[in-house]
């Protein structure tokens, strides 16, 4: 039996498990979210900034450091089913207290509301929630004084973490601030009062960027579920002139991916658009946090009015010539539409999948001298890397993901042509895209996936394969690499192989592109699309499809999630 003089770590009952980044921040099991698991991240964070110039992000010991979370139970309470675990916002707090930051609680806002507060202010944030992913995870967001944190900080942040990590762990048993179970000896139920002056900027924001115009005329349904932005769309919309009618709200945690929207939540809003004395001209929500879109709105057919569901990479399209965009930064997993289109000329090199790679694209745009730059991804955020002027109002850049603006911008855009949703969406390149996953996937499989498929030569990024079977291989700045015979057999054994999951059967021709940007994106000889991806904040796997058709947009995206023998089991299987 150990005794109080030994080691934090002798006395643990659990086997620690330590959180790893995400495509946007730390996520994990709430059951292995332990507050020293939290405290010690967020402890170890804190320092790295403190340890930044200020002109690099840092922040000064004894400032203020603000904070905010979402509506998930183990946010703010300790949570009976999940071994207790929870109070995620408890070892924030007490993580800020001991690195001498004033911690100032804003509530439960969306967590672009928290980011535009603090670099209003120039201060660090830090945003707890689990975003979109299932109720039974959380995890948190930090951002620097300059806004988010970017790739190259993670390397030298993990290390602080481990460092932190050794301490904690080594200190006595009778000195620490844990009991054997990882959570705060005290178990402080409350957190600090919230101030509600982050919230009413956020609103002030949008207020003031549309002033001068109005929705009016317009009825929105907003589903609430138990998004945190649930009551701050409602206000924003009823503020700026429109019909509003809240409907959905649940006090249960509703976990939307607006990435993935399938066909029982699009019952669940074709149910309540029925339900609601409509019509109406858009149905709008948004995911957990509140960074993320969902917009559809509703399409005459033979079967009356049915809603229509339009995905954020075809939405950001919309915003950014809404916005007069004179750069666009957007991840390799978005609709091709942007690559046909009038935004083509404006594009910028496609990224990785996250927004730290849509902030670094737009940050490439600026160093070149645009002036309207803006990115997004495809589940809907909206990002904006520099001030935007229109109407004589100005926009200050916000570069993290946001979900009211591009709500917004596409209502007025549908306002002021006088037409609907639907025909304003019909006015972009007809191609249509879906995503889906399999959720409990486990990672290490689906990164045998992409190994498997994965050039077997460093430094090529893009192969393509010609009608007499040539083929020719790019490295990232798209130049022709030189290929020895034997990898130019490797890459066609690749297609052989995949050709066997993707085949005729299927409803695919001949394989001609690959695309290694970020996991790997099938093109075929149709234009259809067909990209595989392990999810970067949970065990999940993704398809993304891209057709020249809604149908087979979605046909693409059912077969590959299909059980049990849909593509990517099948591709599980050949692993």
């Amino acid at each position: 039996m150990p005794s109080q003089t030994d080691s934090l770590q002798s006395h643990l009952a659990y086997e620690p498990q330590p959180l790893k980044f995400g495509t946007s921040g730390r996520r994990g099991l709430v059951v292995d979210l332990t507050q020293l698991e939290i405290y010690t991240n967020v402890l170890a964070e804190i320092r790295y900034l403190q340890s930044l110039p200020l002109d690099q992000g840092g922040i000064k010991t004894g400032d203020d450091f603000y904070f905010a979370h979402d509506l998930r139970p183990s946010s703010t309470a300790y949570v009976e089913n999940e071994k207790g675990r929870g109070g995620l916002c408890q070892a924030v707090e007490q993580a800020l207290k001991d690195t001498g930051m004033r911690a100032i609680n804003l509530g439960a806002i969306p967590t672009p509301a928290l980011t535009y507060y603090a670099l209003k202010h120039g201060k660090g944030s830090i945003m707890v929630t689990g975003s979109h992913i299932p109720f039974d995870r959380n995890g948190y967001k930090l951002n620097t004084s300059k806004g988010e944190l970017l790739k190259e900080h993670e390397q030298p942040i993990n290390a602080a973490v481990a460092k932190v990590r050794e301490e904690l762990l080594r200190q006595p048993f009778s000195e620490s601030l844990f009991d054997e179970q990882g959570m705060l000896r005290t178990r402080p139920v409350g957190i600090l009062p919230a101030i509600n002056d982050g919230l009413s900027a956020y609103v002030q924001r949008y207020l003031d960027f549309f002033s001068g115009e109005t929705l009016q005329g317009m009825k929105i349904l907003v589903y609430q579920h138990s998004a945190v932005g649930r009551d701050t769309v409602v206000d924003i919309l009823k503020k700026l002139g429109a019909e509003v009618t809240p409907a959905g709200r649940s006090e249960t945690f509703v976990p939307i991916d607006t990435e993935a929207i399938d066909a029982a939540q699009l019952a669940t809003l074709q149910k309540l658009y029925d339900e609601n004395n409509g019509p109406f001209d858009a149905i709008v929500s948004t995911d957990g946090d509140s960074d993320r879109p969902l917009l559809v709105a509703p399409a005459t057919s033979g079967d009356g009015e049915k809603v229509r569901f339009f995905g954020g990479d075809l939405l950001g399209m919309i915003v950014a010539a809404f916005l007069g965009a004179d750069a666009v930064a957007v991840p390799i997993s978005s609709n091709d539409a942007i690559d046909k289109g009038d935004l083509a000329s404006v594009l910028e090199p496609k990224t990785k999948i996250g927004s730290p790679y849509v902030i670094t694209g737009m940050q490439a745009a600026l160093s070149k001298g645009r002036k309207r730059v803006c990115g997004w991804e495809a589940n809907g955020g909206f990002l904006t890397g520099s001030d935007i002027e229109r109407n004589g109002n100005l926009l200050t850049a916000l570069p993290t993901r946001d979900a009211v603006l591009p709500l917004l911008c596409a209502l007025f855009a549908a306002r002021g042509q006088k037409t609907t949703l639907p025909d304003l969406f019909a006015t972009l390149p007809n191609r249509y895209s879906r995503a889906s996953l399999i959720r409990n996937f486990p990672r290490p499989t689906s990164m045998k996936i992409i190994a498997r498929f994965s050039p077997p030569v460093s430094g090529i990024q893009e192969v393509t394969y010609s009608a007499h079977n040539e083929v020719a291989a790019y490295d990232a700045n798209l130049s022709q690499t030189a290929l020895s015979e034997s990898t130019v057999g490797q890459f066609s054994t690749i297609k052989t192989q995949l050709q066997s999951v993707f085949s005729n059967k299927a409803g695919f021709p001949e394989i001609v592109r690959l695309n290694y940007t970020d996991g790997i994106r099938v093109t075929f000889a149709n234009g259809d699309v067909a990209h595989i991806r392990p999810s970067g904040n949970a065990d999940e796997l993704r398809i993304y499809a891209v057709a020249d058709s809604q149908e087979r947009a979605d046909d693409i995206a059912v077969q590959g999630v299909a059980e049990p023998n849909g593509l990517l089991r099948t591709l599980e299987r050949m692993v």
